[in-house]
């Protein structure tokens, strides 16, 4: 970086994410203080000058076994009006994974749409700008969104993962285990039909959902021998699970899984520990400290994300093309 390089943080809970992404720009993190009060209370602040800086400030969305998804947001937004306390140009948050994107419509009377009320709360602590990776609904996160925001994706991570082990694959079906993710899957399959240089195929499976409950339906289209379902997250595992045994019964003889954030709730270790899935890959924008050692090893593979974050901090700071970076 040169010398008018980001001020990045990486808030405690995130800061082996954050170590990860300073290490790709050449710079290191910013000193700050996190200290709780005797009552529970949260205090924040930044220990180096960020006076007219532009500053980045890395926070995943998570809950896990010492802080909640709203004690971590809560946090944030508090960071975040310290810094713009302490007269810093801009602010910008980068959230790897973004907590409430999922109730992003009213689906029922009087629902909520949460994800229009946490894009107000980051608007009225200071934040400038959002980044963030695949989000559950891209045009509810960005009409969310008055602000300006960049939306990552995990596309290429996992192409590039996934090319060498498919080279000499004969037939391969990219899956959307949902209607609502075929956008995200026709993106991943023509990514993938460039890097291998042959057409795929497509499908989907139609299923409907209310109140937490999963109705499963046919999977539509043609599957090949090799299958690779795509989403944006696991969360029970049990969407990912039905498109599994959808493709087997198919005749799909090896069914690869790749989604974005691994939340692994619950029973999912089932996907792991079972024969449907040959192998899941997601990010690390959530570590899957749900997991034992053992399912880890088995058959799920991590990619990092922080390459590709630093590369999108580092564009946006030096006004380079975000778009091109994911397309690229």
């Amino acid at each position: 970086m040169d010398h008018d390089a980001p001020v990045l943080f990486a808030l405690q809970a995130s800061r082996s994410f954050g170590e990860d992404v300073a290490r790709h720009l050449g710079i290191a993190l910013s000193a700050h203080e996190e200290r709780e009060f005797e009552d529970g209370e949260h205090k924040s602040r930044s220990l180096v000058n960020v006076r007219n800086k532009d500053v980045y400030v890395i926070q995943s969305l998570y809950a896990d076994t010492r802080e909640s998804v709203n004690d971590k947001l809560l946090h944030l937004l508090f960071f975040i009006g310290a810094l713009r306390d302490a007269s810093a140009k801009s602010v910008t948050a980068v959230v790897p994974y973004l907590a409430y994107a999922r109730k992003d419509a009213k689906t029922q009377t009087r629902d909520p749409v949460t994800t229009r009320y946490v894009a107000r709360l980051f608007e009225a602590a200071g934040a400038d700008r959002i980044v963030t990776l695949d989000v559950h609904n891209l045009a509810a996160f960005q009409n969310a969104f008055r602000c300006r925001t960049d939306h990552l994706e995990a596309t290429k991570l996992f192409v590039a993962h996934l090319a060498s082990l498919l080279r000499d694959a004969s037939a391969i079906t990219v899956v959307s285990p949902d209607i609502g993710g075929i956008k995200r899957a026709e993106r991943f399959r023509q990514a993938l039909c460039r890097s291998l240089g042959r057409e795929l195929n497509l499908a989907f499976m139609e299923k409907a959902r209310a109140k937490g409950m999963m109705r499963a339906g046919r999977l539509a289209g043609e599957v090949a021998a090799t299958a690779i379902v795509i989403d944006d997250l696991i969360s029970t595992g049990g969407t990912l699970l039905q498109a599994a045994i959808a493709c087997r019964e198919r005749g799909a003889t090896r069914v690869y899984a790749a989604a974005t954030h691994g939340l692994f709730i619950g029973d999912s270790g089932r996907l792991l520990s079972g024969a449907e899935l040959d192998r899941i890959i997601v990010t690390d924008s959530v570590p899957p400290f749900r997991l034992s050692r053992q399912l880890i090893a088995k058959k799920l593979t991590i990619v990092s994300a922080a390459p590709l974050f630093a590369e999108a901090i580092r564009r946006i700071h030096n006004g380079g093309s975000v778009v091109e970076l994911l397309e690229g």
